[in-house]
């Protein structure tokens, strides 16, 4: 065969294979186009998506949330229950900031509950910057908790921020590690806005952060203007939310409870810590009224050591024992199918201690009883965690009886108060010690024990009226947190009669 016939055939051929092989690159072309604007076209949603959830981040999620929305509803023929949104955050408020406020609680929960509220109103008096407070670890409970193991903090800061600018921790140039050491100091006891302002602030021009190491009872109760008042009573009501997982709890405590009916939550001060604090000893052994003073003379900041018991008690300065206690709902009324949960820790002299108390009123209960150990594991060794709970099962009681009016007892009355007038009995200790050794030594019978009681304590279940102003002595007053007559109406003018107590029984 001829060379260029055989060359030709090859050509031809070659020739022939061509429309072929053009119509399958023609194909791979296309495939690899859609590949690369597909992926191109989603990384540029994933980056427009980023980019949009900065600058305004509920638009996409509004617009996914329908599209899922939609779906569900095309691929189910039931009706979709959506849960409410919460509600906006107010704007911040736009201010220049005279420094950062450092604070450190002391005290028990509720003493470092109202502290955390009066230095919320001293921040927005003075233009100045919050950092989260610090709360106290050193004292007789030694609670290791942090804000954030006991408050929802992410809702104490959006909640106050149209008020006061809230931060979880100083800017690193203000901090130890750079050498940065601000001014420590207590503010005065009681203070008025005056002495805020015209001494307080002026430091803030030569120290940029200020550390108040003790915040106990630092602003005052009365004098204080409407908008501070009330603002307390904001952060203390609203703003002070409880983590999840102890409302949760708290919550199914009460649960337990109404699920059985009416309930009366006794706040049962007889721990070892008060006991050795007030030199209350009416009622204890020799050997435990030893212990107890050993243990307040080991307490440098518990300055009052040498206590006469027996004049404190007649004084009514002490917390009424399980016994006294007793006596007393009993001569109120209170009846054996009466359901009482004890809200306290553990009890001094332990289970022996309740066992009159027990006979009397068969239906007493406490969270270690009502809940299963597991559920108070995490909570064991944080007594401010386990006062939480007691304070929000004393809170939604329907009869609250403290026997001590301590800061749990006063705060948890002022909840009462604004939550509509929940009946609160508020015992006249130096009365009722009387009446009870009276009644013991056989002066009075029960009957005129029983009447004795109820009708000195008529004017005193926790109904509308005004705080006792004692300016000379603020201490001896009326608190501000067990009455905040201010939060229950508008006006700076606020009466008795623009506010009505709810009924609150539970015989």
């Amino acid at each position: 065969m001829d060379v260029r016939s055989e060359n030709s055939s090859v050509q031809v051929v070659r020739w022939a294979k061509l429309p072929g092989q053009v119509i399958q690159r023609t194909r791979l072309q296309v495939w690899f186009i859609r590949v690369c604007s597909s992926i191109l076209i989603w990384t540029c949603l994933v980056q427009l998506v980023s980019v949009g959830e900065l600058w305004h981040p509920k638009f996409f999620t509004g617009v996914f949330n329908n599209i899922n929305v939609s779906t569900r509803l095309s691929s189910e023929a039931t009706t979709v229950v959506t849960t409410p949104p919460p509600p906006p955050l107010p704007p911040p408020r736009n201010y220049i900031s005279n420094g950062f406020l450092k604070v450190s609680c002391n005290g028990g929960l509720n003493q470092m509950r109202a502290a955390i509220c009066d230095m919320v109103a001293v921040a927005r008096l003075l233009n100045l910057t919050l950092v989260v407070p610090e709360l106290d670890k050193k004292s007789f409970w030694a609670d290791p908790s942090d804000f954030e193991d006991i408050f929802n903090v992410a809702h104490f800061i959006d909640s106050l921020r149209d008020e006061v600018r809230i931060v979880k921790r100083l800017p690193k140039r203000f901090s130890k590690k750079y050498g940065y050491r601000p001014l420590q100091m207590p503010p005065v006891s009681w203070s008025s806005e005056k002495y805020y302002l015209e001494q307080i602030l002026p430091l803030f021009n030569k120290h940029k952060v200020i550390h108040f190491n003790r915040t106990d009872a630092r602003l005052a109760n009365n004098g204080i203007s409407f908008h501070l008042q009330k603002l307390r009573c904001r952060t203390n009501f609203h703003a002070l939310k409880f983590t999840p997982s102890i409302e949760a709890l708290g919550n199914k405590l009460v649960d337990l409870l109404q699920e059985k009916g009416p309930f009366l939550a006794l706040h049962l001060r007889y721990e070892m810590d008060m006991l050795a604090f007030s030199g209350c000893t009416h009622g204890c052994t020799i050997e435990e009224a030893e212990e107890l003073k050993r243990l307040r003379y080991a307490f440098p900041w518990w300055r009052e050591k040498d206590i006469v018991s027996e004049e404190r008690r007649s004084q009514g300065l002490c917390p009424l024992t399980p016994e006294e206690a007793t006596l007393i709902l009993q001569a109120l009324g209170f009846d054996q199918n009466t359901q009482i949960y004890i809200a306290s820790g553990e009890i001094y002299g332990s289970e022996k201690r309740l066992a009159e108390l027990r006979a009397t009123f068969p239906r007493v209960v406490k969270k270690e009883t009502l809940l299963d150990p597991e559920e108070l594991r995490q909570f064991q060794n944080h007594s401010s965690q386990m006062a939480a709970l007691d304070f929000m099962v004393s809170v939604a009681s329907n009869v609250f009886v403290p026997s001590y009016d301590g800061n749990m007892a006063k705060l948890v009355e002022g909840h009462r108060r604004y939550l509509g007038f929940k009946k609160t009995i508020q015992l006249n200790r130096r009365k009722l010690v009387e009446l009870i050794d009276f009644h013991q030594n056989g002066t009075l019978s029960w009957n005129e024990f029983s009447n004795a009681v109820k009708s000195s304590h008529e004017d005193r279940m926790g109904q509308p009226k005004h705080r006792t102003i004692i300016t000379e002595k603020p201490k001896e007053e009326d608190y501000f947190y067990a009455n905040p007559e201010e939060c229950f109406c508008e006006t700076s003018n606020c009466t008795n009669s623009q506010v009505s107590p709810v009924s609150n029984t539970i015989q």
